[in-house]
């Protein structure tokens, strides 16, 4: 049985189209120039945060996850400008670009961490101590198919168990956005990637599948994690940002998502004024480069360098009384891109869900919460029959 071959003739041709309207451009060439008009207005305003951050770095530890958030908007409207311009190549800038988007995800998560205590020991000890909620919806519907809390989708309850699904929910993106990037770029170096296909045969279908789902349990893990620590962080207005994150996620990968879908599935075809190439590969990278302007300015409000600035007020509260950011900030800018951190959190959520798992819960830390709990029903007992 002879091995299907990816027709990429259409989606590889150089594109012809015709004017939109007499005398006017043609929807790529507009493409080309809204997207770089919006490419550089982005690219502004973050500047503007990004500078008012690395030269009041006064809280290393929050700042190199904020600054990684911002670099989101110049990535994601720099590789969406290279897509259109360079539309032969697209694959490679969107697979390299988009790789960037789990490494922000895993920022935030470890942002919020941040805000509760500054280091992993404090936050297990905090969450020793807590009483997990149970699980937002879908999973407690899943919960009543499978047995409740005694099923496979029961809520941990330990508190310090909790926080390590949530931890292992968020990092695995990291790892496995990184390992399907490497796995796409190497299958259309051999033209077996096949982007305008959803063939089985071809890696695109299912790189697409893993990395869906994902990028839906990061993203639902850190609703969760959110949910549970809102009040304890309401002073860092913790819904703005996560809405940030969540608009820029949900837009930037479910609308190429869909778009793609569309394309590949014959729904949306080539004509004389907008070629394949254009829907598969210019309007979803215009889309991102518009929103990321306007993600730029929300910006401004869920990630201000004002509460960074040291002065006689805030001394106390910021715990320092120096800048930690160097020459114009530079120093603020290497410890940013410097993804050490990120790499220990995946390794070290690897390693919690492969290496002592049949022993880690005779840990008695583990059943604080639990041991709580019981502890409150039997004085309630007790008082109960002394009444």
């Amino acid at each position: 049985m002879a091995w299907p071959s990816c027709n990429s003739t259409e989606e590889n041709a150089t594109i012809h189209e015709i004017h939109l309207w007499n005398g006017g451009v043609t929807f790529h060439n507009l493409s080309v120039i809204l997207c770089a008009i919006f490419t550089v207005i982005s690219f502004i305003l973050v500047s503007i945060l990004i500078i008012g951050h690395t030269t009041h770095y006064s809280r290393p530890a929050e700042q190199r996850h904020i600054l990684r958030i911002l670099f989101m908007i110049p990535i994601y409207s720099i590789t969406s400008f290279l897509c259109v311009y360079f539309y032969k190549k697209t694959v490679y800038f969107e697979l390299i670009g988009n790789c960037y988007e789990p490494f922000a995800i895993a920022s935030f998560f470890t942002l919020l961490c941040n805000y509760i205590v500054p280091d992993l020991h404090s936050q297990k000890e905090y969450f020793r101590h807590i009483q997990p909620k149970n699980w937002v919806w879908p999973i407690p519907w899943m919960q009543k198919c499978t047995g409740g809390q005694n099923g496979i989708w029961r809520k941990p309850r330990s508190g310090l168990t909790w926080f390590n699904v949530v931890w292992i929910g968020v990092f695995q993106y990291c790892f496995i956005r990184v390992v399907m990037t490497v796995i796409a770029v190497a299958a259309e170096s051999v033209n077996l990637y096949c982007e305008n296909s959803d063939n089985p045969a071809f890696a695109h279908i299912w790189v697409l599948i893993i990395e869906s789902v994902a990028v839906t349990i990061a993203m639902y893990c850190l609703i969760q994690f959110y949910i549970q620590i809102k009040e304890d962080i309401a002073q860092h207005r913790p819904f703005l940002k996560i809405l940030c994150i969540k608009l820029v996620i949900f837009l930037s990968f479910w609308q190429s998502t869909i778009i793609d879908f569309l394309t590949s599935s014959g729904a949306i075809k080539s004509s004389e004024k907008v070629s394949l190439q254009d829907w598969n590969n210019a309007l979803p990278n215009l889309l991102i480069c518009i929103e990321m302007s306007l993600f730029a300015i929300l910006h401004f409000w869920g990630f201000p360098w004002q509460p960074y600035v040291i002065n006689k007020q805030n001394i106390g509260a910021q715990g320092s009384q120096t800048y930690h950011g160097g020459w114009l900030g530079a120093a603020a800018i290497i410890d940013a891109i410097n993804p050490w951190d990120l790499c220990k959190a995946v390794a070290r959520g690897l390693r919690w869900l492969f290496v002592g798992r049949k022993r880690r819960t005779f840990d008695p830390s583990y059943h604080l919460a639990a041991d709580r709990e019981s502890q409150e029903q039997q004085e309630y007992q007790q008082l109960t029959e002394r009444v």
